[in-house]
């Protein structure tokens, strides 16, 4: 369903890349995206503008290891935010969350720097589209006329009730990245098991685990959450993946259309520093707790 049209923003809405909204999202919200950076070897290239999924797989898979990725680089923040202050706008900032990532204090800096008093920076305390749900919900407010004092209040009441999870395929991912030990992954990789990953606080920890092939994992991930997503807000939910099979996404997207509950289901696939991070084959149902 499409919404309607919306006004010019009188609050200029910033994110950074791992938000994971598409082109066509961030052009319809009017929301402005600064990459992170991803480092290959000796290279670093812009998230989502330089490098994409794919070459990041590919690199991962020749090197046995995933690559590094680092904040939004002050330079390229600093050129973005002075030109929205030199036109008189106030700006709220929505970056990924503070224990992965010090891209909020890059920006923090930026606004000292630049004295922008009319500059906010929000610690979404999130991932992904988890972020992206604040993201479009800053957005809307800002198209309401809200202020940034009260666009910034909302978001960080909305950010508690955010539920961010996903199921994972390759366990190798989270061990190259050192976010698993390897003897965790081989056994993973043995018997099938497929560990849910929650967003809790800011921070990722292991939830239910799952056995068997990646489109059962994943369709009986999604039904695990029907009663919490039927209390959910109704406004919008993702579905966001790191490189899923489209038969599976429909039939993710079918189960979430027979719950008859969302006004909008939002398909989007993630960027360059998330699947460095997930790997291929990960899923995630992502909403507002009601």
């Amino acid at each position: 369903m499409q919404e309607t049209q919306r006004k010019k923003n009188t609050v200029r809405i910033v994110a950074d890349s791992t938000c994971d909204l598409s082109e066509e999202l961030k052009r319809e919200y009017g929301v402005c995206v600064l990459p992170l950076n991803i480092v290959l070897g000796l290279e670093s290239f812009c998230d989502g503008e330089q490098i994409g999924p794919e070459e990041i797989y590919a690199w991962a898979e020749a090197n046995k290891k995933t690559p590094k990725t680092a904040a939004v680089a002050f330079d390229r923040a600093q050129q973005l935010m002075r030109s929205f202050q030199e036109r008189g706008e106030d700006v709220v900032f929505i970056g990924i969350s503070e224990a992965m990532s010090t891209t909020c204090n890059v920006m923090r800096m930026v606004k000292q720097e630049l004295e922008y008093d009319r500059m906010f920076v929000v610690d979404s305390k999130n991932l992904s589209t988890g972020i992206g749900l604040q993201v479009l919900a800053a957005a809307d407010l800002a198209n309401e006329g809200k202020t940034a004092e009260e666009i910034v209040a909302a978001v960080e009441a909305l950010r508690e009730k955010v539920s961010a999870s996903f199921v994972v395929e390759r366990l190798d991912y989270l061990a190259m990245g050192g976010r698993c030990s390897s003897v965790a992954a081989l056994l993973g990789t043995k018997l099938k098991l497929k560990p849910g990953i929650e967003v809790h606080d800011g921070t990722m920890s292991a939830g239910k685990k799952y056995r068997g092939k990646q489109e059962k994992v994943i369709l009986n991930y999604v039904q695990d959450r029907e009663e919490e997503l039927l209390a959910a807000d109704p406004g919008r939910v993702f579905i966001t993946h790191s490189g899923v099979d489209e038969a599976v996404i429909g039939q993710v997207r079918e189960f979430l259309e027979s719950l008859h509950h969302f006004k909008r289901i939002l398909i989007t696939r993630a960027g360059g520093v998330i699947s460095s991070h997930c790997g291929p084959g990960t899923l995630g149902v992502l909403y507002v707790r009601g």
